[in-house]
């Protein structure tokens, strides 16, 4: 099987979904602002989605969660923050429906029965998007899609600048995940080995029993960046994206019978994107390009 790679759109100044993240603490990120980002493409620049009509909205509540940083947590000032909640408030302006939107936090496992009840009329919590939960909701378009990533020791760098570079190596990833699938079927001249967990894996890396590690792009990031990997590691390679092992990515989710509400976040989320404010909210919350070097 062929891997697969994001076609980048360079931006200056932008899961298993729904995987939960590892709870990092933004305050535990070293700042690390990248001067630019490689975005794959996710809305085609020449198409057009047309805004509904909107004046029979009387409000516009959006569901979250706060355990899924950086898109969704209670900040130092206890106030609900992330990733989610800025975009939230971008597409509400977007929509000229500020003064109409509200964005409230309940747990996890309450979020679809929230949605039935008619307790909000959005969900922006990184639902992983099913084909039994489409049954049942509709689903934005994707606003974000969070990559698979190698991340090497800085020590003892591949012999090249590509994953064929890998080929016989020791490569971690963790046992019976989605990530470790998608290695296999993606990179089969690698020497896969499994970890317990996550811990594990970045262990065994940072300590250098394996060349390289495979994993979630975003969490490998975090680590980087933070003071438990004493800046032994980067990134290496990719950007790889694969919907059958990772998923749509992220999107909103609504009840069936809201199509023109479904309509109108399409029609702002293409215009964030084309405006560069979607990529203005991603350089806040992650401390590594993602989709870069």
């Amino acid at each position: 099987m062929r891997h697969i790679k994001i076609a980048p759109l360079k931006i200056y100044g932008l899961l298993a979904f729904g995987l939960l993240l590892a709870a990092v603490q933004p305050q535990d990120v070293v700042a690390q602002e990248p001067a630019s980002v490689d975005l794959p493409i996710l809305f085609d620049t020449r198409e057009r989605i047309a805004r509904p009509d909107l004046s029979g909205i009387v409000r516009l509540r959006f569901l979250t969660t706060v355990d899924f940083p950086p898109f969704n947590f209670i900040d130092q000032t206890g106030k609900l923050a992330g990733f989610h909640v800025d975009l939230v408030r971008e597409i509400c302006r977007e929509l000229a429906l500020t003064e109409k939107c509200q964005i409230q936090a309940v747990t996890f496992p309450e979020l679809e029965k929230a949605l039935i009840d008619g307790n909000g009329e959005a969900v922006a919590a990184g639902v992983a998007v099913t084909a039994e939960l489409r049954k049942r909701f509709v689903f934005s378009r994707p606003f974000m899609r969070l990559p698979a990533r190698f991340a090497v020791a800085k020590k003892t760098p591949p012999a090249g600048a590509t994953a064929a570079a890998l080929d016989g190596k020791r490569v971690g990833v963790v046992a019976a995940s989605a990530h470790e699938a998608m290695l296999k079927a993606f990179f089969p001249r690698v020497q896969a080995e499994a970890f317990a967990d996550r811990a594990a894996l970045l262990a065994s890396l940072k300590g250098g029993k394996v060349e390289a590690v495979f994993g979630d792009g975003m969490q490998l990031a975090f680590w980087m960046s933070g003071s438990e990997s004493a800046g032994c590691c980067r990134l290496f390679d990719g950007p790889y994206l694969s919907e059958r092992f990772l998923g749509e990515g992220l999107t909103i989710m609504f009840r069936k019978e809201d199509a023109t509400i479904t309509g109108a976040i399409d029609h702002a989320l293409l215009a964030l994107s084309r405006s560069g404010r979607l990529q203005e909210i991603y350089l806040r919350y992650f401390p590594v390009n993602l989709y870069g070097g």
